[in-house]
Order: C-alpha cells, then structure tokens, then sequence
C-alpha cells in the first residue's frame, strides 16, 4: 500500500477534481502491474494497472488507495472491471465518500466472490484525498490559507518590501502546494501592491485558476492577472460595484462572478460556494492581512500553513500575516489541531487544521 500512495501521488496536479488514486495488483508474490489516475477525464488507476499487467490478472490481488467506482462517469466502473477480469481479493485503503459509491462497489464484489479487504493505511489515504473528501460531500472547496512570515509574524518590512522574507526551499515547496490546489485567491491590494502572476511555475501544464477578491472593482486593467489570459481569472466583486468595470473586465476574458456584500465586502462564504458550483475543488488563499482575517473570520478556511522565517522584522507599521479588526476576546480566537512542523531550508513549515466552532 506504501507503493500505492506513492503511484497516487504522481496525480498531483492533474486530476481535481477527482480523486488521487494509486493501483498495484500482486500475484504468485510478485508485482505485475501498476497505475495510477494519471488526469481528469482518463483512465481510472485499476484500469492503467490491468492495461499495464505483465501477466493475466486472474486470481491476482489488487492493492488501491480508493474504493473502486461504481458509476459511469467519464469513464466506465472500475468494479466490473475488476469482476470481468476475475480477480480474487482487493485490498482497499478507504472507502469512497462519493455517495454513487460509497460501499456499494465493495457489496458488489462480495456478491461475486471477491475477496475485500478495507482500512489499510486509512489514515494515510484520507490525508492525501482531504480535498476530494470535503468537496464531493459538500460541494463546497476545500481552502487553504497559507503564507509566509518572519519570526515575530510580519510579511513585509515597515516600507513594504516583502521579497523575499522566506527561503528558496521554502518558495519551492510553496510552488509544489499551488500545484496541488485547484485555484489561488488573493484580495485586490494585493494585486495593486505586488502584481503578481498567481502561476505554477513548477507545471506549466497546470490550469490553476487565479481569483481576485475585489469589493469595489479597484483592479488596474494592466495587472498581469488581467492581461495574461492564457490562464483561466475570476473576480469576486459585489452586486454594487461599478458596472462599467464589469463590463470591461468580461470584454478582457474576465469572468466576473456577483455576491451580495458583508460588512460592506464580498460575502466570502456565498462566494466559496459559488466557486463550489463552478466546480472548483480547492482555494489556496495567499492574500495579505485583510483577506487572511476575513477568511478566517468568515469561517471558511479548513486548513493554515505558514512558512515561518528565521529573521525578525520589527516595526509597528509592518504589515502582518492576520490584520483587520481582530477578535476582542480570547476564546473567540480560531483554534487548530492536529499540528505537524518540518524545516524547509533555514525555515520552519507548520500546517494545522481550523477547529470548526
């Protein structure tokens, strides 16, 4: 199953907003096939590994990280793939939350005396498929809020320069998460402050979709998220905004999607469920203070990484990773869990999930 992740894995990138899934069929003790789901809208894993196979699969085991679909889709089920080509057991790391599938490929080949075995590395499984979990149950993205600070919590000096406070590991491992991620939102003083491309620099293939949360439309029509089109922008913008500017932007290829306004801003809960039925997956929100407390103030972040320098920055004015009004009492602070910590170059990484109040 170790080998099974590690196939999955090499999805990366490709397959939002399908799950990630590894294949590995086993027989007489040796190896002789494996795949993975390689790209939304191609073959599934079980498929790329029996088209892989060495040997007939008959009477062999397969090993996959997701219990086998059940549905048509883009592609036929991957369960009577595995009862045509009689297979005698399937080891399954979890259970497909998909409620097309969940548990009915397993009850399917029970009936035709198929051998199923399910929960190993589980855990394992769940973590490396959290982003599909969360959206095919909900339909609602599953976001991230990341970003990258000093050691007393500051994201530019006190005259604004920002490059770079972390280093080139940390920026590489940064540009391997976008690539994870279905989109990247950034708020408009972002856009105004850094002109920034919101690209994958490490999958040039990569279709990450860039939006840009704009209460009232103050993006510069020559920002290069504006003029490089080759890659899909959405703006989030309110039902007030200026018109024109709407109107503008959709002729430059802009999608423009309206939601009413929160405290006088784009209601980031309505909006995330738009996206949500645009059928985006994900959201890696890399935005200033602003944004990063309306995020976490509007509830819709499930997961916060940052990337924590070894420099100290100083200064009242230095802008810092959360602004905005901040909570007045203690036990209204956002609270995380299941923390883990690695260093990337002289820096410290820490990831942690948002305990939902």
């Amino acid at each position: 199953m170790e080998r099974v992740l590690e196939l999955a894995r090499r999805g990366i990138g490709r397959v939002n907003p399908n799950p990630l899934v590894g294949a590995v069929i086993v027989k007489d003790g040796e190896i002789i096939g494996e795949g993975y789901h390689e790209c939304y809208g191609r073959a599934h894993a079980e498929r790329n590994a029996v088209k892989n196979a060495t040997k007939d699969v008959e009477g062999s085991t397969i090993y996959i990280t997701l219990e086998p679909c059940a549905h048509y889709g883009k592609t036929p089920p991957c369960v009577d793939l595995l009862i045509q080509n009689k297979f005698k057991k399937v080891v399954i790391g979890m259970l497909d939350p998909n409620e097309l599938v969940a548990g009915k490929s397993i009850e399917k080949l029970k009936q035709h005396g198929i051998e199923v075995i399910v929960g190993v590395k589980e855990e394992e499984c769940k973590k490396l498929n959290e982003i599909f979990i969360k959206y095919i149950t909900s339909k609602i993205p599953f976001v991230i809020l990341k970003s990258a600070m000093s050691l007393d919590g500051k994201i530019a000096t006190y005259i604004g320069e920002s490059k770079w406070i972390t280093s080139k590991e940390s920026r590489e491992d940064s540009q391997n998460l976008r690539n994870r991620m279905h989109s990247i939102m950034v708020g408009v003083n972002t856009v105004i402050a850094d002109d920034p491309e919101l690209t994958c620099r490490i999958n040039s293939e990569k279709n990450l979709i860039r939006i840009i949360v704009d209460t009232n439309l103050r993006i510069p029509l020559n920002s290069k998220v504006i003029k490089n089109q080759d890659k899909h922008t959405i703006v989030a913008t309110t039902l007030s905004a200026d018109e024109n500017k709407k109107q503008m932007l959709r002729n430059l290829g802009i999608k423009i999607i309206e939601v009413p306004s929160k405290n006088d801003k784009v209601d980031l809960k309505e909006f995330v469920k738009r996206l949500g039925q645009e059928g985006i997956d994900s959201i890696l929100v890399e935005g200033g203070g602003t944004l990063n407390f309306s995020a976490l103030q509007e509830d819709i972040v499930d997961k916060v990484i940052v990337y924590i320098a070894s420099k100290i920055l100083g200064g009242e004015k230095s802008k810092s990773i959360i602004a905005g009004q901040g909570f007045s009492k203690l036990e209204e602070a956002v609270q995380l869990t299941d923390m883990r910590y690695r260093k990337t170059g002289k820096d410290l990484f820490i990831e942690g999930y948002i305990i939902k109040k």
